[in-house]
């Protein structure tokens, strides 16, 4: 059987796990997972190894959650050594509108002019956006280095 060949999005910086499969740059296919990224993630990328040919991999690499982002790290970083697959990473502003991430306490992640900063977040909740999937695959903001954006010491 001929797999169709697709690329793989994967965002994970908080709950839930976002995945989605592109083919010719446009959603095809998303998972929405409330689970713990470790337990999930290699039940979802088995179900797409087994349904498609992954030809990329594309992640947001933080800021966010450190045990979800380090699982992921290893996991996707562990499928393309095995794959051969190219994984290309991207800071997680780029799925939320910009807006904070949730970062330790009160504190939220803020991108102002290029730069990754925690900050007291004191606006309207209103203006913090979920992270969403897009439905077209922008590959020019993705670069080849995935290694985990903490911005904050890892403890």
């Amino acid at each position: 059987m001929i797999k169709d060949r697709v690329e793989v999005l994967t965002i994970s910086l908080s709950s839930p796990l976002l995945v989605g499969i592109y083919k010719d740059d446009k959603l095809i296919k998303s998972y929405t997972k409330d689970e713990k990224t470790s337990d999930i993630l290699p039940v979802v990328f088995k179900e797409i190894l087994d349904e498609f040919e992954v030809t990329s991999i594309y992640m947001a690499n933080g800021p966010g959650s450190f045990m979800a982002i380090k699982v992921s790290f290893v996991f996707l970083k562990t499928i393309s050594i095995t794959k051969q697959i190219p994984v290309l990473g991207c800071d997680g502003f780029f799925f939320n509108k910009n807006s904070p991430i949730k970062a330790v306490g009160n504190r939220f992640f803020m991108k102002k002019n290029g730069i990754i900063s925690p900050e007291i977040f004191d606006g309207d909740k209103e203006d913090i956006k979920p992270f969403e999937l897009p439905s077209f695959l922008d590959k020019t903001i993705f670069k080849k280095d995935v290694e985990p954006l903490y911005v904050l010491p890892a403890v």
